[in-house]
């Protein structure tokens, strides 16, 4: 006989279990056991109730709604607006009817049976909307988080602990209505992240918690208890003004929490600078070459021109005020499970990247900020490339806009083992600096291939980690720690060959920074080879920090340093280190 399995819904509540067809993934059977019968659970142990027990939970009640409810409703009301006339023959049986089919039935007193009728159909989306829900749990465990859905289909997805990249926290704006929220859980790998959407609004940030404190390695979590019922008000007036006061109140809430982070660690965006960010862009002059063409074809006759021209406007008027609301609130600050980027206004986004999980940083500037001092931070982590974060942009950006002093201390959130006080001089300089500092640079034989920018490109090591400095027009400062190095590629063409030229290339997890290095002295990179190859075997052979919670453990004993390069080196055209596993 086996224990009773318990399926909770977001406040806590025990519901009977869903039976399983016979194409269900029995993802709460062993061994080919019949599911577990849910037990009832008092008022007081619903109040207690962990939602990292490792039992079977349901999520909002509100989730079938939220997730394909409004579709659905939309659908219905296009066809029966669009085939009215046709139900109304098929129903009343006239074939030459032209008027109003609500006109018709009340004219032949059917009033009672279009109640029935729509009564049924509201029954019928009830039910299959609370089958929905019935079939749609999770749960978490010391090792995984495991969500299964499906009514005829039955899907199972599991984000193991280990492989956790972060987790946001989404509040679109029709679910905040509902006092609702998403919690999206990215994992290393293609389409490999997986949702809990959706849940109650507060039990979503403790769930966040409690699930990066497991995947931290800590011994012990204080998981987040579900929350207790209420008590039933005495009016139903006044049990509605407080689901109201409480919606105002998350409404107008900070996006970040007070408690939350140590304000020395936080960092916000102005908004009259994320303004200026945007229209100084090279999309703003696109834009505005747009509407000098508007112009001169209303000044000279050309109607064309304003067919052409003016459904662009239209959209980027829109694009505009996206990305500005998008970014409205903008937030990052540091945590004890990592660094939380929140932003958003009316649909809002907080995400907590753990330690461990960033594998390159690039600070860059593009031209057209260069007289106001504006820089912005993009990231490489695994399986987050192809999401869309603050401002629109891609999810890799994690701060829009900032001044050099907030980017250092941004970078110390996102690798804080590796800028520190001691070095953000050196980093400073690798963003600002015309080359004539303590990185290693090109030699001057490099203009004939790099006219601009040869006397910037260089490296330098610090703890643990490289900074790679290229660029003239848009300047670039990657941040590339050892231990997240998959592999080093050399390269040379005919051209470096025949100037004594190499070029370096790192290879990462996909994402938009890409670290290289260009047309560097070919023995200069020969011995850059051999020591970053030893370099990042030894970090990633004794790194921790994907398990920052777990005890420490002694590492093992580190790879000697590279020898000297020989005195002529022979390059390949193209080489690589021993790849070794990615701590994702």
């Amino acid at each position: 006989m086996t224990e009773p399995e318990r399926e909770d819904g977001p406040g806590g509540e025990a519901t009977p279990a869903t039976a399983r067809g016979a194409g269900a993934v029995g993802a709460g059977a062993v061994g080919g056991r019949p599911p577990r019968v849910p037990a009832r659970l008092s008022a007081r142990e619903r109040s207690a109730e962990r939602f990292t027990d490792g039992e079977w939970h349901r999520l909002h009640p509100a989730t079938p709604l939220l997730r394909e409810g409004i579709v659905f409703i939309a659908v219905l009301g296009f066809v029966l607006s669009n085939l009215r006339e046709r139900i109304a023959l098929f129903f009343i049986g006239v074939p030459d009817f032209g008027g109003d089919p609500l006109d018709e039935i009340y004219d032949r007193g059917w009033q009672g049976w279009a109640l029935l009728a729509v009564v049924a159909v509201l029954i019928g989306c009830l039910a299959l909307f609370s089958l929905s829900w019935r079939m749609h749990t999770f749960r978490i465990t010391g090792d995984a988080v495991e969500v299964r859905s499906g009514i005829l289909f039955r899907t199972q997805r599991k984000a193991r602990l280990d492989r956790i990249q972060g987790i946001n926290v989404v509040r679109p704006l029709l679910a905040r209505l509902f006092g609702a929220a998403k919690l999206d859980i990215t994992v290393a790998g293609h389409d490999a992240n997986v949702q809990l959407a959706y849940l109650g609004s507060t039990l979503a940030d403790g769930l966040r918690g409690d699930v990066l404190r497991l995947a931290s390695g800590a011994r012990t979590v204080e998981a987040a208890p579900a929350p207790a019922a209420s008590r039933a008000s005495s009016s139903p007036v006044s049990a509605v003004g407080e689901v109201v006061n409480r919606r105002v109140s998350e409404f107008l809430a900070p996006e970040l929490d007070p408690g939350a982070a140590s304000p020395e660690s936080v960092v916000k965006i102005p908004p009259l600078r994320l303004l200026g960010s945007l229209l100084v862009s090279g999309f703003s002059l696109f834009v505005i070459a747009v509407v000098a063409l508007f112009v001169y074809g209303a000044s000279n006759g050309a109607p064309w021109l304003l067919i052409v021209v003016l459904p662009g406007l239209i959209g980027s008027a829109s694009f505009f005020i996206n990305r500005f609301a998008k970014s409205l609130r903008y937030s990052i600050a540091g945590t004890p499970d990592g660094v939380r980027v929140g932003f958003g206004l009316l649909s809002t986004s907080n995400e907590t990247l753990p330690p461990g999980r960033v594998h390159a940083v690039e600070v860059m500037q593009p031209l057209l900020w260069r007289p106001f001092g504006w820089w912005q931070i993009r990231i490489d982590t695994a399986g987050r490339s192809r999401e869309k974060g603050a401002a629109g942009q891609a999810n890799t950006t994690i701060l829009p806009v900032r001044d050099p002093a907030d980017i250092v201390r941004v970078l110390s959130l996102v690798l804080p083992g590796f800028v520190t006080d001691e070095n953000r001089a050196t980093i400073l300089a690798g963003m600002t600096s015309r080359g004539r500092d303590d990185f290693t640079g090109s030699p001057v034989r490099a203009a004939w291939v790099r006219p601009l920018s040869w006397y910037r490109t260089g490296y330098r090591h610090i703890d643990g980690a490289l900074l790679l400095r290229r660029g003239f027009l848009w300047r670039s400062l990657a941040i590339v720690p050892l231990a997240r190095v998959q592999s080093l590629e050399l390269r040379q063409g005919p051209v470096d060959r025949a100037l004594g030229l190499t070029a370096a290339r790192f290879h990462t997890v996909s994402g938009p920074v890409r670290p290289r290095l260009a047309a560097i002295d070919a023995e200069t990179g020969v011995a850059f080879f051999e020591t970053v190859t030893a370099g990042a075997i030894a970090a990633a052979r004794s790194d921790q920090s994907h398990r920052w919670g777990a005890p420490l453990v002694p590492p093992g004993p580190t790879l000697p340093t590279a020898s000297p390069a020989p005195a002529v080196p022979r390059v390949p055209p193209a080489s690589s280190a021993r790849d070794h596993e990615e701590n994702a």
